[in-house]
């Protein structure tokens, strides 16, 4: 009995929908998170009557058709690059992208890794760092004698030195932008890398050419909202039952049959 088979899939793929869901429950205080939604597929279908097939000699055709399909499968799990709300912190270094953009990060690797999270700090060298202690890149290095330190919205950094009336330009925070930001691949640690499917990266001045601006003692909160879900964790939950319940009265059925044929 294929729909055995069938059920069986819906409550693979409901497991996976609940795993999606639970993550982006897990991250709603992550900063720059970014949730994800489960996109599904239905799988190949037996075909008992091809649709079209001619059903007599004076040639008539099968206007439907008898197809039986085999359950779902993942077609992709969709990460949903929605901008989240900006949470003042009065950190100097803190920095909330308004719009597109990624800050790009130097990984141990050797590689450009890209982060929406903002929350810098700075290390005992004076370089702009991210928690993990990753220099952003291009890099900014603050001077050890600065009295306070002004990034404006399109990225330049200057810093007001003691003695000096005149402030420093440190240097300018540049914001890589993709064709599909989807397509970007998630390593942890807020980090993303870039793909095939990304695209590469283009890097710009933030706030020209569609690029965001960048917004001082700030950061970028999660993306999820615990409403929508926790109301598609319901939903999940139900098609979980309804999938189980398939089984169950698959199995009936194929209990009486067996005693039918005893």
């Amino acid at each position: 009995m294929q729909a055995l088979r069938t059920a069986a899939t819906g409550m693979s793929a409901q497991q996976l929908n609940v795993d999606l869901i639970s993550n982006n429950i897990a991250n709603m205080n992550t900063v720059g998170f970014k949730r994800q939604r489960a996109e599904f597929q239905d799988l190949l279908y037996q075909t008992l009557e091809m649709p079209g097939a001619q059903s007599s000699d004076q040639g008539t055709v099968v206007p439907t058709g008898v197809q039986i399909g085999a359950g779902v499968k993942a077609g992709s799990t969709y990460r949903i690059h929605q901008q989240g709300a900006l949470t003042r912190t009065e950190n100097p270094y803190d920095l909330a992208i308004g719009g597109r953009g990624f800050f790009q990060v130097q990984l141990p690797s050797g590689e450009i890794g890209y982060t929406r999270a903002g929350n810098f700090s700075v290390n005992a060298e004076g370089q702009l760092v991210t928690e993990d202690g990753y220099l952003i890149e291009p890099a900014i290095t603050i001077p050890q004698e600065a009295v306070s330190v002004t990034i404006s919205k399109s990225g330049q950094v200057q810093a007001a030195l003691a003695g000096e009336t005149e402030p420093q330009v440190l240097g300018q925070i540049e914001l890589a932008t993709f064709v599909n930001d989807a397509g970007l691949m998630a390593i942890g640690d807020n980090l993303y890398l870039e793909t095939p499917a990304s695209g590469q990266a283009t890097l710009g001045v933030p706030g020209l050419d569609g690029i965001g601006e960048l917004i001082q003692g700030h950061i970028e909160a999660s993306n999820v909202d615990a409403v929508s879900e926790i109301t598609a964790l319901i939903v999940a939950q139900r098609a979980y039952e309804m999938n189980s319940k398939v089984i169950s009265t698959a199995d009936e059925m194929l209990q009486t049959a067996n005693q039918v044929t005893r």
